[in-house]
């Protein structure tokens, strides 16, 4: 059944793929977006949307703003929130305040203007380390990093016999370990959107994203995805700069793959109450997936750039498993990582992009988030 839904955060590069896909399944759209200069830039919201979409150019913190674009909503998609883990450890007031109080402004208003369901962006970012099996075979879910062991750096977790751990898939069981002040946020948003949902007789459901990639990323924002970060890189010929040694890995997800989670999970009758995993059930190496771009880029000369330095905040290894959003969602991946790419690439190609890359990194290495 075609509903009003209101999509906060609606502008921005994920939103505008829910957007699509809501519109696509014959429900009509509105928008609720502050348009930040450091995600869009200096462009024109209205024109980042299909026409079809109705925008409201405001803050989710602004109560009455709020009030007004939930008028006849049936359904909600709450993805508006500051990202990025290295600048919510020194931007502290300001992550919190978008992402947890406007979270709350927003169930706030919801008591005056209840909705049949809301589905909330969550993130991966919430494990902090994802799940390990140790040499014993035993799952480790407070996996810790050292860093520095006898003076060399030791980037991957160890147990306590000093033994190397072997990442595996982490469910979403796995208890949360809040590594950055991002990831305390959207824990808050996760458990806001649970807590607040049950009395007011509105269904919730929190979806955890893993690394989420495609055309329409903000390629001019530092703190956004590590893919579209290596693509502002290599369109300036710059190398792709990878902290660490290059060999954590994550979980890639193309973003119309999470376009369609988050309206099946507005929609499933089986999703009230759940929060799941979205990612692509596979996982790769940061370097890997680097070098992968620069070929789809016809870059193929530029290296990355290995930092060898870690951000305080950052972990080494986390990869989802998918295996309940696909009993919930009945959720598979569809679309193929090098294909994927190639889109992307071929996106980038007719973009421009300021890099500030550097920049960023010395304002963390000036904060010593950087070790």
């Amino acid at each position: 059944m075609a509903e009003q839904i209101l999509v906060t955060g609606g502008a921005g590069f994920i939103g505008r793929s829910v957007c699509q896909e809501l519109l696509r399944r014959g429900n009509r759209v509105r928008v609720l977006d502050a348009m930040i200069e450091q995600v869009h830039g200096h462009v024109d919201g209205a024109k980042m949307l299909d026409p079809e979409v109705e925008l409201i150019r405001a803050d989710v913190r602004d109560g009455e703003a709020v009030a007004k674009a939930l008028e006849s909503v049936d359904s909600v998609v709450h993805l508006a929130a500051e990202v990025g883990v290295g600048q919510s450890m020194y931007e502290v007031e300001r992550y919190t305040s978008t992402n947890d109080v406007g979270t709350a402004v927003l169930f706030e208003r919801l008591i005056d203007h209840p909705v049949r369901r809301v589905v909330t962006a969550s993130s991966m970012s919430i494990y902090g380390e994802g799940l390990y099996r140790d040499a014993d075979g035993r799952l480790v879910e407070d996996a810790e990093r050292g860093l520095v062991r006898d003076g060399q750096a030791v980037w991957d977790p160890l147990d306590a016999e000093g033994r190397p751990l072997t990442p595996v898939a982490t469910p979403e069981s796995k208890r949360p370990s809040l590594a950055s002040i991002y990831a305390l946020n959207k824990y808050v948003q996760e458990r806001t959107t649970h807590i607040m949902g049950a009395p007011y007789g509105i269904e919730s459901v929190c979806l955890r994203l893993f690394n989420v990639y495609g055309p329409g990323q903000a390629l001019s924002n530092p703190y956004t995805g590590v893919l579209a970060i290596f693509a502002s890189r290599l369109l300036n010929g710059q190398q792709p700069m990878i902290f660490e040694d290059g060999a954590q890995r994550r979980d890639f997800v193309h973003v119309s793959d999470v376009a369609r989670a988050f309206c099946d999970a507005l929609t499933d009758p089986r999703a009230p109450g759940e929060t799941l995993n979205i990612g692509s059930g596979r996982d790769r190496s940061v370097t890997e997936v680097a070098e992968a771009l620069a070929r789809a880029m016809g870059k193929n000369a530029i290296a990355p750039e290995i930092v060898g330095k870690a951000r305080i905040g950052d972990i080494r290894h986390c990869f989802g498993d998918i295996a309940r959003a696909g009993r919930v969602l009945d959720f598979a991946p569809r679309q193929d990582f090098e294909e994927g790419l190639a889109e992307l690439a071929e996106w980038v190609g007719q973009q421009t992009a300021l890099d500030r890359v550097s920049e960023a990194r010395a304002e963390l290495e000036r904060r010593g988030l950087v070790a």
